[in-house]
């Protein structure tokens, strides 16, 4: 076997894929006429040799070269037609980036040579950029996937038990000063001892990590000194971005991946990836070439059936990746299969989720997307959670995801803070919401744990900012204040940020406990978005995606103590009854022989609701009573545990309230155990029936049967 002597190699798997003697390569593409391999020296840049690719099965371009090890950065050249109004752009003056690489090198170094066009004009997109992009594209680069996992196993947490912290691996710990600066921002810096310490404490079991695959910071962002620090603009699905790795970037990132989700992993939380399979990063005709427009463009890509040379755009991104091609359906479902079971992730949100199920242009419900994960027997079991709605076209499918999902609900993001803001006519949505929206899953066989619920998410405001601003303030974001969300479903109180006035400063940490306690004990999953509980501000800004600086990172410096410390108390208080996080619908009827039903629904006044009440357009207080003696269930340490009833009083309303106790019949004895107006926990204060109970405006009381 000479240096130079290479094998024709498989079609299968895709990538590179080394076996200790050299190197399998393969890449799709069905449009191509010729394909060149070509390989780079350390510095990544001067290109050391060329092979043309002369195997094809099945579309699959492949070789074998012996003697290639782990670190060989490579790219390909794809050749094919140049004729963008039939969707064809191959241009074979650009190294592309293997869409299977499980590691990247860098970052780009932006240069007009990185277009597959001549820039100019708004015609410029018909003519070829024949410069050559070898020094400015970041390279691909092969690796050892060996990986001593010892005996990690998923902790497996219920859907019912589980409790989400929406993070960002650099935001959760760039100013985290127990850190060494080495470690800060990095996958190693997410399970430091001091990070493990805070989630544990607060009961957070699974972490859902904004976008890791290898995204691009758009050129426009780079030019304005800023980024893409979401993340979501994936530029590679198997890849580990390189901004987070401490040491390394030639396949360290995906040992240091394995570490965190290993370490995680030993402290019983799963690991939930936020996905981008929507769109990528090259973006619309006039966007960059990188990978997929130069391999395949009108393979990977939806294109416009009346005009090709442009695409059709569901995600407002540029471009919609096409899930209607069987083998960018693979691509997708190899990288599934492969954070599984390579990189041992627990679950995954997908990002405008709608878009992948759209099959001609409607939202299809049995789409091919939606067919092959159902059968599958590896991704079928894990967490699955769509954000269910995209930029298209009837895009907003909340509870419309079939048998096996969850959905981020932004219905109950929607009605809670309407109803805490005071809004009319809420009382009813209110009830469904916070019984885990059976008007939106109960008819489609799924359960409560369908509906995963938040107040706050990375995309809009902090719980902070929430209740401090009644206006967006993006204007570091360079965009004079025009993007993000414009209507603030928050309460208005006549005050825009920061204030010394006691009254408004006691009302709004009030208003942050009122939400918390709504969103932990409701039925479904509750999600944290990460530094509310430290009463972290993005100073008004509700579209962060830019700014990878202090704006964006938890201030662990500056932690409202009290507001950690009672989320911590309420998140722990949930876990303890399970009457809060119950496996099936509330029936409204009498169980276990009792002669209350399992949940009832009460006016002020002590009187169970009627049609009437519901009615009311202006009611805004509520009375809520969940049976729960007897209930057994395990906590997450296999514990066996029985339960209490408990007994709800909401007061959004703008003046004080008397509310009446009901009969005996539901409780003998109440003791008040939460009180978002003074943040008290476990009081002396005793009620029994027919007592009144003034719950304080704008505030909520969880009472709990005693005897």
């Amino acid at each position: 076997m000479t240096e130079n002597e290479i094998w024709p190699g498989k079609p299968y798997p895709l990538g590179s894929t080394w076996d200790g003697k050299g190197v399998n390569f393969a890449l799709f593409s069905e449009h191509a006429e010729a394909v060149e391999l070509c390989f780079f020296d350390d510095s990544g840049v001067r290109e050391t040799r060329r092979i043309k690719l002369t195997e094809r099965t099945n579309m699959i371009w492949h070789v074998y070269v012996p003697g290639i090890k782990p670190g060989q950065r490579y790219g390909y050249r794809v050749s094919g037609p140049w004729d963008p109004a039939q969707g064809h752009r191959f241009n074979s003056n650009k190294v592309l980036i293997d869409p299977y690489t499980k590691a990247i090198d860098g970052n780009l170094n932006w240069d007009k040579s990185l277009y597959g066009y001549e820039m100019g004009d708004k015609e410029a997109d018909l003519k070829a950029n024949t410069a050559d992009n070898t020094q400015y594209i970041p390279k691909s680069v092969v690796v050892d996937s060996s990986f001593d996992w010892e005996d990690d196993q998923s902790p497996a947490i219920p859907f019912h038990q589980t409790i989400i912290y929406e993070t960002h691996v650099k935001g959760m710990t760039a100013r985290h000063p127990d850190l060494p600066p080495e470690l800060r921002g990095t996958y190693p810096g997410m399970t430091h001892p001091s990070v493990i310490k805070h989630l544990l404490s607060l009961g957070i079991n699974a972490i859902e990590i904004m976008p890791v695959h290898q995204f691009i910071h758009d050129e426009r962002l780079v030019k304005l000194g800023l980024s893409n620090y979401w993340g979501y603009n994936t530029i590679g699905f198997f890849t580990p971005h390189c901004d987070y790795a401490s040491d390394g970037l030639l396949g360290q990132q995906l040992i240091e991946f394995k570490e965190m989700v290993k370490a995680f992993h030993r402290e019983g939380i799963e690991v939930i990836l936020d996905v981008v399979y929507n769109h990528t990063a090259e973006g619309n005709q006039l966007g960059p070439t990188l990978s997929f427009r130069g391999i395949d463009n009108a393979s990977y890509y939806r294109l416009n059936p009346k005009d090709p040379r442009y695409y059709t755009d569901y995600t407002g991104t540029g471009n919609t990746l096409n899930m209607r091609h069987p083998n960018v359906l693979q691509m997708l479902m190899d990288s599934l299969r492969y954070w599984i079971e390579d990189m041992h992730i627990d679950g995954f949100r997908f990002d405008l989720a709608s878009a992948l199920a759209r099959e001609l242009h409607d939202v299809d419900r049995l789409s091919s997307f939606f067919d092959v994960i159902h059968q599958d027997p590896v991704i079928s079991q894990a967490k699955l959670i769509a954000e269910p709605w995209d930029v298209g076209e009837g895009g907003y499918q909340v509870g419309n995801f079939p048998v096996g999902w969850a959905e981020w609900n932004g219905k109950y993001r929607d009605t809670v803070r309407d109803y805490w803001r005071g809004a009319d006519r809420t009382l009813g949505d209110l009830a469904y919401r916070l019984t885990g929206s059976s008007d939106l899953y109960q008819d489609d066989g799924r359960h409560p744990t369908s509906s995963i619920n938040f107040v706050t998410a990375h995309d809009g405001f902090t719980l902070h900012d929430l209740v401090s601003y009644n206006e967006k303030h993006n204007e570091a974001n360079g965009e004079n204040n025009q993007d993000g969300e414009s209507f603030n479903r928050s309460w208005n109180m006549g005050v825009e940020g920061p204030t010394d006035d006691p009254v408004i400063l006691e009302l709004r940490e009030r208003q942050k406990r009122n939400f918390l306690t709504t969103l932990f004990l409701s039925q479904g999953v509750p999600m944290l978005l990460h530094g509310d509980e430290l009463g972290r501000t993005q100073n008004g800004n509700n579209n962060t995606y830019c700014q990878d600086n202090e704006i964006s990172w938890l201030d662990w410096e500056h932690v409202n103590s009290d507001l950690l410390e009672f989320t911590r108390r309420l998140i722990h208080f949930r876990i303890e009854h399970p009457v809060f996080h119950q496996r099936k619908w509330f029936q409204g009827k009498p169980i276990h022989g009792e002669k209350v039903s399992d949940i009832s629904w009460f006016t002020p006044d002590g009187e169970e609701m009627d049609e009437e009440n519901w009615g009311e357009g202006h009611a805004k207080s509520l009375g809520v009573f969940l049976y729960g003696r007897g209930i057994r269930s395990v906590n997450p340490k296999g514990e066996a545990i029985t339960d209490d009833s408990f007994y709800l009083l909401f007061n959004a309303s703008d003046k004080d309230v008397e509310f009446a106790l009901p009969p005996e019949t539901w409780g003998k004895q109440w003791r008040r155990v939460v009180d978002t107006v003074d943040a008290d926990w476990d009081s002396d204060a005793v009620y029994n029936p027919g007592d009144t109970l003034s719950v304080k405006k704008h505030s909520m009381v969880v009472l709990r049967y005693e005897i």
